[in-house]
C-alpha cells in the first residue's frame, strides 16, 4: 500500500534507502530530496511511498504546483499511486513504463514530452575555443536571465529563478563558458546523491548556438562533478531535440532508459 506524508524527514527515512538502490536511475527524487534538506521551498509538498510485505518497492513527490514525479518502479505500483493518492495531478513525470501505467490507471492522456537518461561513459572535451568557470555571485542576474529563458523555451516551471539561482550560485552548483571572456552558455551541477550527480539545465541563448558552446560547458560540468562531487554522471535530453542527444553522445555520454513528462488534459 502507498503511505503519505508532508515530513520530509519520515519520507526520507521511509524511501531515501529504496532509492539509493539505483541512484542513476532515481537522480531526480534523490536531487530534490537533497535540495529540501538544505533549504528548497517547498511548501504543500507531499510525499508517498509503497511498501509490500514490509519491504519499500516505490516512491514519488508533488511539490505544487508541480507534476507528480514517480520514481523507477514496478508498472502495478505506479498504477497504484494514482488509486490511492487522494491530490490533484496535473503532470505526471518518470521512467518511461511507469509514467504509462499510471496516465493508463487514470484513464487519462495528454501532451508527452519524451526523455532519455543518459550516464557518462569516457568523458570527451570537445576542444571549443574558450574557457569553463564556476559561476559566482556576480553572474546572479545573467544566470536568473538564463533560467528564465530555459524554463520558457522547454515549457518547464523552474519557480522562483531567483531564489534558485542565489542557492545554486552559493553551492557551486552553476558553471559558465567563457569566449574572449563573455560567459556564453551555462549548466548546473547537481549535489551527488549515491555517488550520482546531474547535468543540468543546459542553456546557450540563440545568439551563441552553433559554435559548440553547449557541448563545451557540459563537458566542464562533468569535469567538475567526477573531480569534486560523485563517481558518475548523469543528464536527461530531449528525445525531440536530436541535436543535444548527439551533442552528448560525442562527448562520451551513453543512453540509460526513457522517461517521459506528460501534462494530463484537462489540468491548468
Amino acid at each position: 500500500m502507498w503511505h503519505f506524508t508532508q515530513d520530509v524527514a519520515e519520507y526520507a527515512a521511509a524511501a531515501e534507502p529504496f532509492l539509493l538502490t539505483d541512484p542513476v536511475r532515481n537522480t531526480v527524487p534523490l536531487t530534490v530530496l537533497a535540495n529540501i534538506r538544505d533549504g528548497m521551498p517547498a511548501e504543500g509538498a507531499i510525499f508517498g511511498w509503497y511498501t509490500s510485505w514490509g519491504e519499500v518497492c516505490g516512491a514519488a513527490f508533488r511539490t505544487p504546483p508541480r507534476a507528480l514525479v514517480l520514481a523507477d518502479m514496478p508498472g502495478d505500483v505506479a498504477a497504484a499511486l494514482t488509486e490511492e493518492y487522494d491530490g490533484e495531478i496535473p503532470a505526471l513525470v518518470g521512467p518511461r513504463a511507469a509514467v504509462d501505467a499510471a496516465c493508463a490507471a487514470l484513464g487519462r492522456s495528454g501532451d508527452v514530452r519524451s526523455e532519455r537518461l543518459y550516464r557518462l561513459g569516457t568523458l570527451k572535451p570537445p576542444g571549443t575555443p574558450g574557457r569553463g568557470r564556476v559561476a559566482t555571485a556576480g553572474d546572479l542576474p545573467l544566470m536568473v536571465a538564463w533560467l528564465d529563458a530555459f524554463g520558457a523555451e522547454v515549457g518547464m516551471d523552474l519557480g522562483d529563478t531567483v531564489e534558485a539561482a542565489t542557492r545554486r550560485l552559493t553551492r557551486r552548483e552553476l558553471v559558465v563558458w567563457e569566449e574572449d571572456g563573455v560567459p556564453v552558455s551555462m549548466a548546473g551541477v547537481s549535489p551527488a546523491m549515491g555517488g550520482v550527480c546531474r547535468i543540468g539545465p543546459v542553456y546557450t541563448p540563440p545568439a551563441c548556438r552553433g559554435r559548440g558552446h553547449g557541448s563545451a560547458v557540459t563537458a566542464y560540468a562533468s569535469r567538475l562533478a567526477l573531480d569534486e562531487r560523485g563517481d558518475e554522471v548523469v543528464l536527461f535530453t530531449d528525445l525531440a531535440n536530436p541535436t543535444s542527444n548527439a551533442i552528448y553522445q560525442a562527448i562520451g555520454y551513453e543512453p540509460v532508459s526513457d522517461y517521459a513528462h506528460v501534462t494530463l488534459a484537462g489540468s491548468s
